[in-house]
């Protein structure tokens, strides 16, 4: 009897988490674990995130990415991506410090919703 209620319990379980939402689980909607972890490679590569948001995203020049402020934005996936791929101008930056279009790198439009995706992972783990 134990056994199957067990089993019952652990059916159920995995029942939930199949049906919870991506973002129940530390991805956005419309995105995948696996583009958070290409995301987490391009942070730290090609991208060239960590020049201005340190290796650890916790903000050099650029801010903190790790907590729940933004500064641009309200940190939605969507608009994660129109920022890196559009960049903040002087005249619009909090802080005066700009970022360029994509960092100033030369990753593809794909790349940038996977690093949009591993960014707004970090502070909704």
């Amino acid at each position: 009897m134990k056994t199957l209620l067990r089993s019952a319990v652990a059916l159920a379980l995995v029942a939930l988490c199949a049906a919870a939402p991506a973002s129940a689980q530390g991805v956005p909607e419309g995105a995948t674990k696996d583009m958070v972890a290409k995301g987490n490679e391009i942070f730290h590569k090609a991208g060239l995130c960590y020049a201005c948001h340190g290796q650890d995203a916790k903000g050099l020049v650029g801010p903190n990415l790790t907590d729940d402020v933004w500064i641009h934005s309200k940190g939605s996936f969507p608009e994660l991506i129109a920022q890196i791929t559009k960049g903040v101008t002087k005249e619009e930056s909090k802080s005066g410090v700009p970022m360029p279009a994509k960092g100033g790198s030369t990753i593809t439009d794909d790349d940038v919703k996977a690093v949009a995706a591993y960014v707004w992972s970090l502070s909704h783990k």
